[in-house]
């Protein structure tokens, strides 16, 4: 499948010259229709995308950071960059000669967004990066079965080091003693999934605690009766 990305970058340095921004538009299409998005970003965290399914722009920052908001002409832009990024994607391989695909591997890890609490709804993290190109297979599994419910894939978002991407799946859940979660990624760059596991396990609260001060309350119990035996020892002594 061929794929082209367009990231233009440009840095903006105030007056003072002493802060640096990055500033960062992202165009990606395919000649597959389901592959498209376009961003904007600012030093590192999106600020803006096009809701192709919804056929409208989002802002992604909250109100308290929205310094500025996108003209409602700038969906409209983004579907024209889409497809002139598509009508050209021929005509770049082979200005290029049809180059190999760069291909770099991800890299996962997976952990939970709360802290662990039986019964109680918590969410699990995969989090996924470095990989290039976009195209990527995510799948869960709860004790080895394969599990849709609750699922839920972020959009591709580019490291702007290197240009690979990155992405977040998360899985609702409920947790219970014993449970086995994992995280499986398929990329073209992978000769086998990339699979990462995470299990239930939870320590009783206070466990360590409470037996520290039980053998401390018994030590000192004992300890008040040898110093009684001893004291009425004494006195019978005398």
């Amino acid at each position: 499948m061929k794929l082209c990305l367009i990231l233009v970058c440009a840095a903006l340095l105030p007056a003072e010259a002493k802060v640096v921004h990055r500033n960062t538009k992202l165009t990606l299409c395919s000649d597959t229709p389901l592959v498209k998005e376009d961003i904007f970003g600012l030093d590192g965290e999106e600020v803006w995308h096009a809701d192709f399914s919804l056929g409208k722009g989002v802002m992604t920052l909250p109100q308290f950071a929205d310094l500025f908001s996108y003209e409602k002409g700038t969906y409209g832009q983004a579907v024209n960059d889409i497809e002139v990024c598509r009508a050209t994607l021929g005509h770049c391989a082979k200005a290029y000669n049809y180059p190999a695909e760069p291909k770099d591997a991800p890299q996962s890890s997976i952990y939970s967004k709360e802290d662990v609490e039986l019964g109680s709804k918590n969410t699990l993290i995969c989090y996924i990066t470095g990989f290039y190109p976009s195209q990527i297979e995510v799948s869960w599994t709860r004790n080895n079965v394969n599990v849709t419910d609750g699922v839920s894939l972020s959009r591709y978002y580019p490291n702007p080091e290197d240009g690979t991407f990155k992405l977040v799946s998360t899985l609702s859940f409920t947790p219970e003693e014993g449970d086995i979660y994992s995280c499986s990624v398929q990329h073209t760059a992978l000769d086998r999934a990339l699979t990462k596991t995470w299990e239930v396990d939870v320590e009783l609260p206070g466990v360590g605690a409470s037996v520290f001060c039980g053998v401390g309350l018994a030590g000192g119990l004992l300890g008040v009766a040898v110093g009684a035996f001893f004291l009425i020892k004494g006195n019978h002594c005398n």
